[in-house]
């Protein structure tokens, strides 16, 4: 059953929760897991730029280059949500 296997489960146990009511989702493709792996470093590195700005540290450019990163995050979420 391709179902079963797209979700991680043994037939049994899909069979199970659809009888039961339980929601059934496919798991994740490996590109999504890419995909939100880098939308975290990428979220680590604004985090960084943010601390050095509020620290007085940052330059303009560093503020510009979070602004950049941060565009780049919502870019990947649109492309993760059109799928």
């Amino acid at each position: 059953m391709a179902q079963a296997k797209q979700c991680g489960l043994s037939r049994r146990a899909y069979l199970v929760r659809l009888i039961e009511g339980n929601p059934v989702k496919a798991r994740p493709s490996q590109e999504i897991k890419e995909l939100r792996t880098e939308i975290h470093h990428i979220g680590n590195n604004i985090n960084q730029i943010a601390r050095s700005v509020n620290a007085g540290i940052a330059r303009a450019e560093d503020a510009k280059r979070g602004l950049f990163l941060l565009d780049q995050v919502y870019e990947l979420m649109y492309q993760i949500a059109k799928k």
